[in-house]
């Protein structure tokens, strides 16, 4: 999650990148670092997440974009069932030392967690898809990381058509970006995050790239204190890196979004947990898509 993915290095494919941006493990574990105490979840969030998904009866959950595994663990404490995979072996790594220090409690014991790939993703858990999952979720401003390597959103456009194939009828996808807009409006970012509280983040500098007149890439430049913790490679007891996101737009990713449920499904987006109609800049957006039962 960002809020998300570290990028250490320039990409290729929206696909190597999703797998290849962790592979020294440093980054990862800044990120661990960084998001704290996992007990830090905003109470607003938690409590946003778990009434949906009780109030639409979804037991069942798909997390697309785990990373350490901080959600999957806040839902199997809430009594969810959920299979957790990311692209990154080294974020797993996190999650499946959650699963070890908690194995003797029965959610975690039977907590699913594997590697998988947002552009081959019904291939690569086809062994756990049964009817689907009641409902998916890709949380953190998660997706924005997946560039558009090709110029027309189409790695974008197939992940999104693999998360709705993974929604059984009637079931949810939750999904959220930054606001963008505001970001490329002002060329701002708010330095807090509505997931979690976290004590390290101390600056966060903003670049807005274009392509032709239109923007086509967010920087974050973090500077993150480490309070005390070591990181391998590190002895300053601060780090600076930085995140590249494609920039969604809200118009633009609405469509996005209607076009993979084919037009078909209820969509309701809220700002920052609320209507939108009560907020006028949230800093995310988060959108929900149920699913046609009739598909």
């Amino acid at each position: 999650m960002d809020c998300g993915v570290m990028r250490t290095r320039s990409l290729g494919t929206a696909a190597e990148g999703l797998k290849d941006q962790y592979a020294d493990g440093i980054a990862a574990k800044v990120w661990e670092v960084f998001i704290g105490d996992k007990k830090q979840r905003k109470q607003n969030y938690r409590d946003f997440l778990v009434s949906l998904l009780r109030e639409k009866g979804c037991r069942r959950i798909l997390d697309v974009a785990c990373g350490t595994g901080v959600d999957s663990a806040m839902l199997l404490e809430e009594g969810f069932d959920v299979i957790s995979v990311d692209a990154s072996d080294k974020m797993l790594k996190y999650a499946l030392e959650t699963r070890w220090e908690r194995r003797k409690e029965k959610p975690f014991d039977n907590w699913i967690i594997e590697e998988a790939n947002w552009l081959t993703l019904p291939q690569d858990i086809s062994h756990l898809m049964g009817d689907g999952f009641d409902a998916v979720i890709c949380l953190g401003n998660s997706f924005a990381h997946m560039l558009d390597s090709y110029g027309d959103q189409r790695e974008q456009r197939q992940a999104l058509s693999n998360f709705e194939s993974c929604v059984k009828p009637g079931g949810l996808l939750l999904i959220d970006h930054r606001n963008y807009d505001y970001t490329i409006k002002t060329g701002q970012t708010p330095s807090q995050c509505i997931y979690y509280n976290s004590p390290h983040t101390q600056k966060i500098s903003t670049s807005v790239i274009y392509t032709n007149g239109v923007p086509s890439l967010i920087t974050l430049e973090y500077r993150i204190s480490l309070n005390g913790y070591k990181v391998v490679g590190n002895n300053e007891g601060v780090s600076e890196f930085r995140l590249s996101y494609h920039p969604h737009e809200l118009k633009v990713f609405t469509q996005l979004l209607d076009d993979a449920f084919h037009h078909s499904a209820k969509h309701t987006i809220y700002g920052d947990f609320k209507s939108l109609h009560e907020i006028d800049n949230p800093g995310f957006y988060i959108h929900v898509m149920e699913k046609n039962s009739s598909s």
